[in-house]
């Protein structure tokens, strides 16, 4: 017999292969999720990038992948629109930025949480198919059991015989239950979760895109600005001053270059503004993804609970051989409600 500590082991080892396995399974379908949203992205779908990692056989795929965008500047420097790009934004994008920014949080608050409720429910059908096979081995460990029945334990020893033939049929019935059971909850896993799970990643793309451009280009352009007012002030405080012509001329260089700096990150901010503006474009576009994940919802519903109650159908008839009186021996009394539930 093994001891404690080897059976504590072992337990530890299968759980910890449990979680792994789990945790690969996540990771797999967080990666497919990924893939799919940036390959039907119309700006990346042809990317070199993406190419690379979709069909690239090679063992060094990272150092291929920077390889081939080595010396390449960035989607500034790349793109043929970004010096004209405040020309094709609304004059109120600021407002609409921070609106369509909301908007988007909103939405993304309210389906992580359907998104957390369709894992329950799931999770729930699950559960529901375990207890319903444990149920049906427990009736199938009645019907099997071999104790000798006492004499004086009954009337006719033929009752309690008939009793453990019909729960051992019924056992059948409820596994079959059982694995419908699973079968919704793998389906709403698949058809409502998965869906929703995907939106959610999109929906956080989003947020992590304006995120960026808060912290990034539009950081950057209001820090230099505030570097160019600095040495304005220190400008006028040089004249007034009447300090050496060199060191003037050093400030005026300055000054000089930090215009052109302001100017290219005024061009950038734009830039990026405009993209989020596709972006959002493209947000909306998706949008209407919500009806046909809640239909999935609803139609798994549908569908599970219409296959479960003709299991449950077929199983009721079977339950009156329960029920028959063995020789003339009187039955259990029933309920009305009962006696017209065991009326053929």
């Amino acid at each position: 017999m093994c001891n404690n500590s080897s059976y504590l082991s072992l337990s530890k080892a299968m759980y910890i292969f449990s979680a792994d396995r789990e945790f690969i399974e996540s990771r797999r379908r967080a990666l497919k999720r990924f893939v799919n949203l940036v390959a039907r992205h119309p700006s990346f779908w042809d990317d070199v990038l993406v190419n690379i990692f979709l069909s690239y056989n090679g063992q060094d795929i990272q150092n291929r992948m920077r390889e081939s965008i080595r010396g390449v500047g960035d989607e500034y420097m790349t793109s043929k629109i970004s010096a004209q790009a405040k020309d094709f934004l609304p004059s109120d994008i600021q407002v609409q930025f921070a609106a369509s920014r909301e908007l988007i949080r909103n939405i993304f608050n309210s389906f992580y949480k359907l998104r957390d409720r369709a894992e329950r429910i799931a999770a729930r059908a699950i559960d529901n198919a375990t207890d319903l096979l444990g149920f049906g081995k427990e009736l199938s460990a009645l019907g099997s059991d071999t104790t000798p029945l006492p004499s004086w334990a009954a009337l006719d020893k033929s009752t309690w015989g008939a009793l453990k033939q019909a729960l051992k049929g019924l056992s059948v019935e409820f596994a079959l239950l059982a694995d419908k059971a699973a079968q919704q909850g793998k389906l709403e896993e698949i058809d409502v979760v998965e869906k929703l799970n995907l939106f959610l990643d999109l929906l956080q793309s989003y947020k992590d895109l304006c995120e960026r451009h808060e912290k990034g280009v539009l950081h950057k352009h209001q820090k230099a600005l505030h570097k160019y007012s600095l040495m304005k002030k220190q400008m006028i405080s040089a004249t007034v001053q009447n300090k050496e012509g060199e060191s003037v001329e050093q400030l005026e260089s300055r000054i000089a270059e930090q215009e052109n700096a302001i100017m290219v990150m005024e061009l950038r901010n734009y830039f990026s503004l405009y993209c989020l503006h596709q972006e959002t474009q493209l947000m909306h576009i998706y949008l209407p993804l919500t009806s046909h994940i809640l239909g999935a919802f609803v139609n798994s519903q549908i569908q599970g609970h219409k296959e479960m109650t003709n299991v449950w159908n077929e199983l009721k008839p079977k339950l009156n051989c329960l029920y028959v009186g063995m020789d003339g021996l009187p039955t259990p009394p029933l309920s009305p409600e009962e006696s017209r539930f065991f009326t053929p």
